[in-house]
């Protein structure tokens, strides 16, 4: 029989064995709960950096596609003012300012239209879009194409600046044709766009230039002239009164 003094050494080292064990498999499972973790924050920061590279390459593609419109040039004038006599514009087309109480209906035409009236439907949201007379047949067919059903004008006119030119209420851009990619752009922005005084009123109903509420042409030798035809003619029971607003 061993001495008891012997068994309790012994007791007492396997204790420590055992506690040293414990102890190893608390390190190594504390090791592999660290490696656990940054393997997690790894996968994490990977897919972190592969969605912000996405975003980033995005917008940056997005932004290099989108058109340029900073050529826009913005003009500020007051609405709502109303005269039946020629006006005498500073922009060429105008943009706003004192424009015949009556409207251009909105649409295409084949020939050139009274300032005056097309001005009134600038004020109503309506994009005007103008082109040199002499502009190939295929870029007009083409500029009808880009035409919008509504709220939209399209008309030749003398002296352009420009081989195209688009206006809204206070905003204008020349392009160097059909085929400007700003066009479009230039459309989605300012027709029916903030800077219209009376946005989703009438470009209908009202004259077609060639009436009685259109205002007379006044040519360069200063003679009144008659005015322009639409290639759709508007309805002739639907011409409002010289008070229209």
């Amino acid at each position: 029989m061993a001495p008891s003094g012997s068994g309790s050494k012994k007791a007492r080292a396997d204790r420590r064995t055992a506690s040293d064990r414990v102890s190893q498999m608390r390190r190594e499972q504390q090791k592999k709960d660290r490696r656990r973790v940054l393997a997690i924050w790894g996968a994490a920061a990977v897919v972190i950096a592969i969605i912000v590279g996405a975003v980033t390459f995005a917008v940056l593609h997005s932004n290099a596609n989108k058109p340029d419109l900073s050529a826009v040039k913005s003009f500020e004038y007051a609405s709502g003012a109303h005269t039946q006599a020629p006006v005498k514009y500073k922009e060429n087309p105008p943009v706003g300012g004192e424009h015949n109480p009556v409207w251009l209906n909105c649409g295409v035409y084949d020939t050139p239209v009274p300032n005056e009236n097309a001005v009134h439907s600038l004020e109503h949201g309506a994009v005007w879009i103008t082109y040199k007379p002499d502009l190939p047949k295929a870029d007009v067919d083409k500029l009808k194409d880009l035409t919008p059903d509504t709220y939209a004008v399209l008309s030749p006119y003398e002296g352009l600046p420009a081989p195209v030119v688009v206006s809204a209420w206070g905003k204008q851009l020349l392009l160097t044709g059909a085929d400007d990619p700003r066009l479009e752009p230039f459309i989605k922005e300012y027709r029916q766009g903030p800077q219209t005084p009376e946005p989703g009123a009438l470009c209908t109903g009202g004259t077609d230039g060639t009436d009685a509420n259109a205002t007379p042409q006044v040519p360069m030798d200063g003679t009144a002239s008659p005015s322009a035809t639409p290639s759709t003619p508007a309805s002739p029971s639907a011409t409002p009164s010289p008070s229209a607003s």
